[in-house]
């Protein structure tokens, strides 16, 4: 008997999934998990009764505890928590907002379980197509292999500057970095993203204005 954890905050796709799981699967045993506390604490409990799941199938927009707000960015620190403490447990992301998972790619990467991802737009036979494969522990992320290779520090300049709002100087202090290597990680990001001066000028735009949008098009930021 087959059992998967499906972790999303939304009633009637909870609803939906569970449906087509269980008509492709008569026997399946589904367990629910509404927000990312509720997810470590149903993996803490299959662990101890050492029964893992064969699948977790969740949503990246989830809130971190009841009565929280759901964000894309809990989802990934969810994530990349379950990658860390459980490399061989098979994982299928299905949500909107794949593209996001680039920003953990390395660790996708180096996964030692199935990963899979599908996209909610997908049709329900391709997304039965999907659970199968992690089910079986394969790996299919073609949705983010997008060529872009950022590395989490500069991840980490993105979201400080763009998601809090804070200056180089600030961001430099809270990396313990001198603010020019800081100023050498924006030229660093803006190359990735194919954004140069003399682009924007011609086009009279801001630079920063520019990495803004192509970072949030990449799902790079929120």
């Amino acid at each position: 008997m087959e059992k998967i954890l499906v972790v999303d905050d939304h009633h009637l796709i909870i609803s939906g999934t569970l449906n087509m799981l269980q008509n492709q699967y008569p026997d399946i045993q589904v367990f629910i998990a509404k927000t990312a506390e509720d997810t470590l604490y149903e993996m803490e409990k299959i662990q101890k009764a050492n029964s893992p799941f064969d699948l977790i199938i969740l949503d990246l927009s989830i809130p971190e505890k009841t009565g929280m707000m759901a964000n894309i960015d809990t989802g990934i620190k969810l994530i990349k928590n379950l990658l860390s403490k459980y490399p061989h447990q098979n994982l299928m992301v299905q949500s909107s907002y794949a593209k996001a998972l680039v920003r953990i790619k390395y660790e996708i990467d180096e996964h030692q379980g199935g990963f899979v991802i599908a996209d909610k737009g997908l049709s329900e036979q391709d997304v039965l197509n999907r659970v199968n494969l992690g089910l079986q522990g394969a790996t299919h992320t073609k949705d983010i292999k997008n060529g872009l290779e950022l590395k989490p520090e500069w991840l980490e300049v993105l979201s400080m500057a763009f998601d809090e709002g804070l200056q180089d100087k600030v961001i430099a202090e809270k990396m313990h970095l001198h603010e020019r290597t800081v100023r050498a990680y924006w030229t660093k990001i803006q190359d990735a993203l194919h954004i140069y001066p003399e682009d924007c000028k011609q086009g009279g735009k801001n630079m920063r204005i520019q990495t803004e949008i192509r970072a949030r098009e990449e799902g790079l930021i929120d």
